[in-house]
């Protein structure tokens, strides 16, 4: 393996559900056990063998340009897409950066924190020529209502708006995409990211990839309590 492939982290959100720590501030760069959250995320990247970020930015992205800059601090090389005028939701907003990456590329939500081999899930997606995987997590509804149905390595429906009784798995946060996963949505500037990959796994295009660590999370109270314990501990 030449290198690790270039990740896109969506930190366009509004962070609302964290209100107020996050009223003045993003998501993003919530201190985090000393430092902001967005540190640990792009040190454990580097660390992981990858040297391009795309930053998907919205809501405070000028604040979080200003903070991390080119990257290279990190030992990275980071440039930004900004949503505009109007929020273009997780999916536009990745869409919107795609002229930036390269055919191939992780997607990395901007609020967890994934101590997983990067490499591996890489791996297994370049061997299985579809265009999406998706991490997942034997979950059984023990941290948040599990969405997916999982079968023989492949993703047979991913569903977050519909939750259904035979689903164990969740999203753990990671997914790796070729560009050409993106055409059922060439003429939709704004969707949610969810929506894309439900029609990619009811259309049996989407590998999964078991992960067996928990993940950290910073998009709730009792998720950043965890996180920040995790951090201190390690």
């Amino acid at each position: 393996m030449d290198k690790t492939l270039p990740v896109v982290i969506l930190s366009g959100g509004l962070s609302t559900r964290l209100y107020p720590l996050t009223k003045n501030i993003p998501k993003a760069l919530l201190e985090i056990a000393g430092k902001p959250f967005i540190f640990w995320q792009l040190e454990y990247l580097y660390n992981q063998g990858v040297r391009n970020v795309v930053l998907c930015v919205g809501h405070f992205g000028e604040m979080i340009k200003k903070e991390i800059g080119d990257g290279k601090k990190f030992g990275l090389q980071i440039s930004y897409s900004f949503d505009g005028s109007e929020p273009l939701g997780t999916g536009g907003a990745l869409k919107n950066s795609l002229e930036l990456i390269d055919d191939n590329f992780f997607v990395l939500y901007g609020d967890v924190y994934l101590p997983i081999d990067y490499i591996k899930v890489q791996e297994d997606f370049l061997k299985s020529k579809l265009p999406a995987c998706m991490t997942i997590y034997k979950n059984d509804n023990s941290w948040d209502k599990s969405n997916i149905i999982y079968e023989n390595e492949k993703i047979i429906e991913y569903n977050k708006f519909n939750n259904k009784t035979n689903m164990r798995y969740i999203d753990y946060g990671l997914s790796i995409f070729n560009k050409k996963a993106f055409k059922s949505c060439a003429d939709r500037k704004k969707f949610d990211l969810a929506e894309l990959l439900n029609f990619l796994s009811i259309n049996g295009l989407v590998l999964g990839h078991e992960v067996f660590d928990r993940f950290y999370e910073v998009g709730s109270h009792s998720g950043i309590v965890d996180t920040e314990n995790f951090f201190k501990n390690k």
